[in-house]
This record gives C-alpha cells, structure tokens and sequence, in this order.
C-alpha cells in the first residue's frame, strides 16, 4: 500500500499575471490590467490539479521565508496537498511573469529563485515520501541534477512521469525511467533536436527510441497522441471557449499521472486528462481553475462518445483525428 498516489517533485512560483491585448514586441511598451498575483509553479500546480480530483498528494519543493512562499503553501494546505515535503528559505520564492492575451493564450518568464536551491541531498532526504508514493511527477523548473536524483531514488514499481518544461536534452537514464515522457511541439522538437519529424506521429517514435517505456504528445485543440510498444492512439480534444491556457499543460500532466496509478491504460488516462485541461482552460488563472471530479464528471456527461481512436481511422461521427475543435492547451 501507498500512503500518496501522487508525489510531484517541482517548482513553486507566485503568477504575476497581466492581461494585455496584444503582447509587446521588441523594444515595445503595451499598457495591461492590473496585477493579479496567484500560487502557481508547475511542480505546485500538478499538485493543487490532483488533489482536487481527490488524489492522495504530495509535494516536494522549496520556497522563500517570504509573503509569496506563505501564499504557495496556504494554497496548497487548501487543496488538501501534503506540504511536509516542501522546504522554506534558502532564496525568495520564484516567481513567473507572465501575459495573457484576448484569445486565452499566454507568455510566461520564470525567475526560478528557491526553485533552483531543491537539490539532489533535499531529494535523499525525502526518501520516506518517494517510497510512499505511488506515482512521481517531475518537470524541469528545477535543476535537472535533482530529476536525476529523483530517477534514483524510485523505489521499485513506483511509476515516473516527467514533463520536460522548460525542454532541454535528457540523460539517458532519465528518459528510461519515464512512463510516460509528456511533450507538447515545442518541447518534442527541443528534446528531439535535429530528429524531430514534422509530423506528431514521427515525434512520438522518434521520442520512444530515446528510450521512455511510453510517450504523450500533446496538440493542443487537436487533443493528444499517446504512444507505447503496442502502438499509437489519438485521444480527442473537448470543444470549449479557452479564456486562459495558463496552467492547463499541468492540470493535464496531474490527472494523467493520478489515473495511471489507478491501472487505467495510457490512452485512457489522456482522455480523462483531456477533460481536465478543457475545464481548466474555461476559467482564468492556473490553480484557481482546476476542476474537481465532479465538473469533470459533468463535462464527461455533457459530451458523450469521445473515444480514444487510432490514428488513421475515424470515428463513429466521421471526424477524422487532427479535426477537432480548438480545447485545452498545453
């Protein structure tokens, strides 16, 4: 038995987020909203976005002895996340800059602050809670020697699921330990370098022959792709009104993460995350947007009969994959 379904390893930020209408250029002035400033970070959000599905969760960060690390573990607290795992001082808390336009898109710039001090010594003192836990999530806002330790410190049997963002090369050992590696375009085309393909089809086998026992690349509206030894399945998006993407890529990441854990395969796993992203991205900011499991449960009512497919074939509707409308993002 696990005591936590999920430990998220990760970055904690305080969002200051400004809606603009457009976003400025080089060396260009644009006037926005006012601040708002929200818990975020993609370690802290995957954490918030699984515990209000109603997993058991985890997390294992570090934050600043200041008002914006207060606000990162009161939410936390809120969501009912298990916060023994996230250290206090050592640098202020790191904090993501980031503008939202008309359309829900966003830009976002990361001062990593504490974020960069969760070491691999602060990994090995946690050992309790990675024996503990089911499945483990990782992302890269913080060092990439402290995923490293993580990979390390898995104990048997324990799933790993990393989302490499920001996209940078990975060591080998990384790669092997993920089931799955979870990539949007940007990222696909970063790990991959000069062999990335020009279709999400050739990014997930190329991606599989680095090495990671399962793949997922994200689409965006056209939904997900998710990849394995048996195969690809295309997993449709859900048609909604995106007024804000920011966090959306992580409540996905957490829900996918959680119902692996409950022995759902890899395809159903991304259609039930799917389904979280769309809610997440009807609502502004990251945490504040994540679903429970009942609104993603009156979403799964409201659209019947969206089905995993392969790619190639169609559905019962005659809606090809690739086709679908404009949903959650990544």
């Amino acid at each position: 038995m696990y005591d936590y379904d999920l430990l998220v390893v990760g970055s904690a930020n305080a969002d200051l987020v400004i809606g603009v209408e457009r976003r400025p250029g080089a060396g260009e002035t644009v006037l926005g909203s006012d601040l708002a400033v929200h818990p975020g970070g993609k370690g802290a959000n995957q954490a918030v976005a699984a515990a209000r599905l109603g997993a058991r969760t985890a997390l294992l960060a570090r934050v600043g002895d200041d008002a914006h690390g207060r606000l990162l573990l009161d939410s936390q607290r809120d969501a009912g996340v298990d916060t023994a795992g996230v250290l206090v001082g050592g640098a202020p808390t790191g904090v993501a800059l980031i503008t939202v336009d008309p359309s829900g898109d966003n830009s976002i710039v990361v001062s990593p602050g504490a974020n960069a001090r969760l070491t691999p010594t602060d990994v090995r003192a946690a050992a309790a809670l990675l024996t503990a836990s089911q499945v483990v999530s990782a992302q890269l806002e913080i060092p990439l020697e402290t995923v490293v330790e993580v990979v390390r410190s898995l104990r048997p049997g324990t799933r790993f699921v990393l989302n490499p963002s920001p996209p940078r090369e990975l060591p080998e050992e990384v790669l092997a330990a993920c089931d799955p590696l979870i990539v949007n375009e940007h990222e696909a085309r970063v790990v991959l370098g000069a062999d990335a393909g020009p279709t999400p089809s050739q990014w997930a086998e190329a991606l599989l022959a680095l090495g990671p026992r399962s793949v997922v690349v994200t689409l965006g509206g056209d939904g997900a792709l998710v990849a394995d030894a048996t195969g690809q399945t295309h997993v449709p998006s859900v048609k909604v009104d995106a007024v804000d993407t920011t966090g959306a890529g992580d409540s996905f990441t957490a829900a996918l993460g959680w119902r692996l854990g409950l022995g759902e395969s890899l395809a159903e796993a991304a259609r039930y995350a799917a389904r979280v992203g769309a809610v997440a991205v009807t609502r502004e900011g990251a945490q504040a947007s994540f679903p429970t499991a009942s609104e993603v449960a009156a979403l799964c009512s409201a659209i019947p009969g969206d089905n995993p497919r392969t790619p190639g074939r169609k559905d019962g509707s005659g809606t090809a994959p690739g086709t679908s409308p404009r949903g959650e993002s990544q």
